[in-house]
């Protein structure tokens, strides 16, 4: 069983007082991303019964990562970056594991009038993937794919049936479908989170024609925002980019995003001079991609028993989200045993 040094192993279900859980599924976290996963592992640790639902078919949420021939390739997150404390802990154990390696502390900038190198914190990637570090957190969770939830009501109730409390590991957007408007305080913190869109493309080059970089922002341009050289970020020299859209661009893509794979080919090739076409281009539409638009604090949690977490609580970033469930998943677990007690 794994669990985090320090720190008790996760605690079966029977040693939560079954008078408050025993017509009750527990705490329901909807969201499989890192904040779901930290906010549930806390709640277990503390022996608080939870289960995690998600509607994709894996775990990892917006650190999702897809195969091609086998080989990984980052489709949302690019990297992490660690400067707090407790998340660093996270990293170093992640390192230990082998999952993830220290990239690069220096992007370039493509800008109007020229391109310039753009220091700053160590950038982390991850060999198999950034879904691989949201699968190493969960650990023995309980979490169920493909799993959509329909509704959450007052009591509070998940599709129906009674639950101890509800954590929303998602963008505002989205939780905001699921909610009863009877749930004014947590409808509130969801409708006032403001995210923006964008178009991911993995772009595979018959060889590695580009001039040497790691990731570069784009700036001012129509179509790119972010490109990555997938190859040094995985450590293994695959001729592979990853492309990141402007929200403008990707707002008039969004119901289509695989029309868009030719111009952001394009876009890539005109901006690092590459003189064959990519043998290989899959998009991936985020229309809640980055929240531009969130709240104070780093989570809500409400007295009809709703938790929210997510990087909108914070700057968007991996760090952030981690923080958010950890928080909301401490803060629920403490008033879930006060009660108890």
């Amino acid at each position: 069983m794994y669990h985090y040094p320090g720190l008790a192993p996760f605690m079966p279900a029977d040693t939560y007082d079954h008078r408050v859980t025993a017509d009750r599924t527990g705490v329901v976290v909807v969201g499989a991303g890192i904040a779901g996963v930290a906010c549930a592992g806390e709640l277990a640790r503390a022996g608080i019964p939870v289960q995690v639902r998600e509607r994709a078919r894996v775990t990892g949420g917006r650190m999702a990562s897809k195969r091609f021939d086998g080989r990984p390739a980052d489709l949302g997150a690019a990297y992490l970056t660690a400067d707090d404390p407790d998340f660093a802990e996270v990293v170093d154990r992640w390192r230990a594991a082998g999952l993830v390696r220290p990239w690069t502390d220096t992007f370039v900038a493509y800008d109007p009038d020229g391109c310039r190198e753009v220091p700053g914190p160590v950038r982390w990637a991850a060999p198999r993937g950034l879904r691989s570090l949201v699968e190493h957190l969960a650990g023995d969770l309980r979490v169920t794919h493909d799993r959509l939830v329909m509704t959450v009501e007052p009591g509070p109730r998940v599709d129906g049936r009674a639950a101890t409390a509800v954590v929303l590991a998602m963008p505002g957007p989205q939780a905001a479908l699921l909610l009863d408007p009877a749930l004014a305080a947590a409808t509130a913190a969801v409708t006032g989170q403001r995210w923006s869109s964008a178009l991911s493309a993995v772009l595979r080059f018959p060889a590695r024609r580009w001039p040497d970089f790691r990731g570069a922002f784009v700036n001012g341009h129509p179509v790119l925002g972010l490109v990555c050289d997938d190859g040094d970020r995985r450590g293994d020299g695959a001729p592979v980019l990853v492309a990141h859209t402007t929200p403008e661009f990707a707002t008039g893509h969004l119901l289509q995003p695989t029309g868009a794979g030719p111009a952001i080919e394009q876009a890539v090739r005109d901006l690092l001079g590459l003189p064959e076409p990519a043998e290989l281009t899959h998009v991936h539409r985020w229309t809640y991609a980055k929240p531009v638009a969130g709240a104070a604090g780093t989570y809500h949690l409400d007295d009809d028993g709703i938790g929210i977490a997510g990087d909108a609580f914070g700057r968007p970033r991996v760090q952030s989200a981690w923080r958010s469930g950890r928080d909301l998943g401490r803060a629920l677990a403490a008033r879930l045993l006060a009660d108890r007690g």
